[in-house]
Order: C-alpha cells, then structure tokens, then sequence
C-alpha cells in the first residue's frame, strides 16, 4: 500500500485537471482525475483513449452531458473512444472525479 501525497496539489488547483497516475503510484493499471470546471470555462472533453475506459463522477455542481443534466452524485461510464464534453451550467464551479483503468480489451493476459 501506498498513501500518496495529493492533499496540496488538489487543494491549490483552480482550473483544470489534477491527474493522480503513474507518476505517483508506479502502475499503469489505473488513474484518477480531480477535476475543476469553473463556470465560465469552455466544455470539457471527457474520452478514455483506445485500452481505456472511465467512470466520472460530478461531486458538485450542475453540468450539461449529451443533452442530459448531471447533478452532484450521478456518473456515467464511458468506453475507449468514445468522447463527450461535460459543459457546466451554473454560477458555481463544477468538481468531478475520473477513475479509469484499461478495459477488457486493454489487459495483457499471462498465457500460464
């Protein structure tokens, strides 16, 4: 087990994303995104990649996501290259979380 320091980095971010990954666990098994989308930002792009696949979950605020409205403690789950853009709709800033990891078909099997 690892406790990894990211009380400060979180804590100071403004705007934009804080990525806890391979650069603080040594895995590329799995990452996490503390997210920070002020109100007067532009839609952000939320799209795993080829391998990967995501959970994101809206801590507080309000956004809109293809066409739906997300409020704090709904998600959704997004698959490789799929791709959509999660746009706040409020006055106060929008918090989510990215936990991702490869999907299925991003794993490497041992043969043994």
């Amino acid at each position: 087990m690892k406790i990894l320091n990211t009380k400060n980095s979180i804590r100071n971010l403004t705007s934009g994303e804080y990525i806890i990954g391979v650069e603080n666990t040594g895995s590329h098994a799995c990452y996490m995104i503390y997210g920070v989308l002020k109100s007067e930002d532009k839609p952000r792009l939320i799209k795993p990649g080829k391998g990967h696949e995501e959970i994101v979950l809206i801590l507080s605020g309000r956004v809109k996501f293809n066409d739906k409205i997300l409020e704090a403690g709904d998600s959704f789950h997004i698959v490789e290259e799929e791709s959509c853009f999660i746009e706040n709709i409020g006055d106060s800033e929008v918090i989510y979380i990215i936990s991702g990891g490869h999907s299925e078909k991003g794993h490497h099997f041992s043969s043994t």
